[in-house]
């Protein structure tokens, strides 16, 4: 069945629903300062938003420190501020309720822990669109977006042909690709059309009305 009329669409939440940039930035520079090793203020690390924030902090660390160490204080400064310092893209609301009354079923699907994820569509007013909200535990299981997906298509008795995935990041399209489930790219998030074609995302949209085709 094409991507366009799948009937279940699996949502990223960083960059697809909602711009996270200045809480999930904020409480790395957070974590990276607690740690000994501050980022300065002139270095780009939009690159962080999307994938798992522990190999993220490996990667800053290279070394000099615990990630796991740096995940907590990650995760204490996000959780008290950080979470609330994300807006919803504009439109994404009115699309995803369009969506959802033509009877396509709706589930977050992120690299965000559960836990974290949850409270974030509860703020934002997202949750009553959603069918199910999926993200990694916080001791790391299913840190692996493509482990995440499976786990969601088996819990919820979806077919793979029946699927698709929204995303606009990388790791969405090769998750997605491994269950031969197809992705659209969304390109007002953090991956740029380079990035998504690359991955072989199917379709590439610029706005969010576009779901709606």
């Amino acid at each position: 069945m094409p991507a366009r009329r799948r009937k279940a669409l699996l949502l990223d939440l960083d960059g697809t629903l909602v711009d996270p940039a200045p809480g999930i930035i904020g409480s790395c520079r957070y974590a990276m300062e607690r740690m000994g090793h501050p980022i300065g203020d002139d270095e780009d690390l939009r690159w962080i938003i999307g994938p798992s924030l522990r190999g993220t902090f490996s990667r800053l660390l290279d070394g000099r420190g615990d990630p796991e160490d740096a995940l907590r204080h990650y995760r204490q400064r996000y959780s008290e501020w950080g979470l609330t310092q994300a807006e919803p893209y504009s439109g994404i609301l009115d699309v995803l309720a369009r969506r959802r009354n033509t009877g396509t079923r709706l589930f977050l699907c992120t690299a965000k822990p559960a836990v974290f994820a949850m409270r974030v569509v509860e703020h934002f007013g997202f949750v009553a669109l959603l069918d199910g909200v999926y993200g990694p535990d916080l001791d790391g299981r299913f840190d692996d977006k493509g482990d995440l997906i499976a786990h969601l298509v088996e819990t919820e008795g979806l077919a793979h042909d029946e699927v698709c995935m929204v995303g606009d990041r990388e790791h969405d399209v090769r998750a997605a690709s491994r269950h031969a489930i197809p992705t659209v790219g969304v390109l007002w998030g953090y991956g740029s059309r380079e990035e998504l074609s690359a991955a072989g995302a199917e379709v590439i949209i610029s706005m969010p009305v576009e779901l709606l085709n």
